[in-house]
């Protein structure tokens, strides 16, 4: 009778031991797969980049340059992003009526280790009934007229001293010159997309504006970056209403808070993914 008794004793006292061990052991087994450790992603830097600068003016309407345009939706973009994502460091390519060239500006991004990179322009044409905003991202041009949006935002490299050594050969008059860019850094096309439909987004439908798409072309300064990165074209200054909006200290602001609720809504997404 009491060996029966011990050995229920002992049964039980085995048994107790094994769940104890494999409990101990699921617990381990689960550790090695839950992240503890694991530091999530965050956007914590945005390089904004206004286009042309000092003897670059850029294209031109009849009341003002593209350089300053650009210059005061940059730093008010900027301005908007510091106001209500504290968290978020802004660093600009240029402040003032400095020429900056277009590797720089890339390098800038690069060594700051950016999370993202807004590029603004203003746009032109031979045609004052054409208006509108554009974002594009890094790409092979898709027709004729994103390669001459192209040609013309990389023609300020034909400033630049040692430009063909420093751009590897690159001739920004050669559509031939375009065909590399379709085998170069397509590892951030995904999210400069998303970023860029994001900013088209709220051009048209909280600002108000024309929205004529998202596009692809080959520029240089997108080329450069390593990270997810866009060009605005904000509107066409050859556009004479247009160009008033422009220049307008309100359809700025409307500008630049469109492009910041772009940038938010991206955060926030590409954030949630953690």
């Amino acid at each position: 009778m009491y060996k029966v008794i011990g050995l229920i004793i002992n049964y039980r006292r085995n048994v107790r031991n094994i769940v104890s061990v494999c409990g101990f052991s699921l617990l381990i087994l689960l550790c090695a797969f839950t992240p503890v450790g694991k530091v999530e992603y965050k956007i914590r830097t945005v390089v904004i980049d206004a286009g042309h600068g000092g003897k670059d003016p850029g294209t031109h309407g009849v009341i003002s340059e593209e350089k300053d345009v650009a210059l005061d939706i940059a730093l008010e973009v900027g301005s908007i992003i510091q106001q209500y994502l504290p968290d978020v460091k802004v660093i600009y390519t240029r402040k003032d009526d400095t020429f900056v060239e277009l590797e720089e500006r890339a390098n800038i991004a690069n060594e700051a280790g950016a999370d993202v990179f807004i590029s603004i322009h203003c746009n032109a044409i031979g045609r004052e009934d054409v208006y509108g905003t554009e974002t594009y991202i890094m790409g092979t041009h898709v027709s004729d007229r994103n390669l001459q949006v192209a040609q013309r935002e990389n023609a300020v490299i034909l400033m630049e001293d040692n430009y063909e050594q420093k751009y590897e050969g690159f001739d920004p008059e050669s559509p031939e010159s375009y065909i590399m860019f379709s085998l170069m850094q397509n590892a951030f096309m995904e999210n400069s997309l998303r970023l860029a439909y994001n900013v088209e987004h709220q051009f048209e439908e909280r600002v108000g504006r024309h929205s004529r798409g998202v596009k692809q072309a080959g520029f240089v300064v997108l080329w450069r970056t390593t990270m997810p990165s866009i060009l605005v074209e904000v509107g066409y200054l050859t556009n004479k209403k247009e160009e008033r909006f422009l220049n307008d200290d309100l359809g700025q602001t409307y500008i630049a808070s469109g492009i910041f609720r772009a940038f938010r809504d991206y955060k926030v997404e590409i954030e949630s993914m953690n």
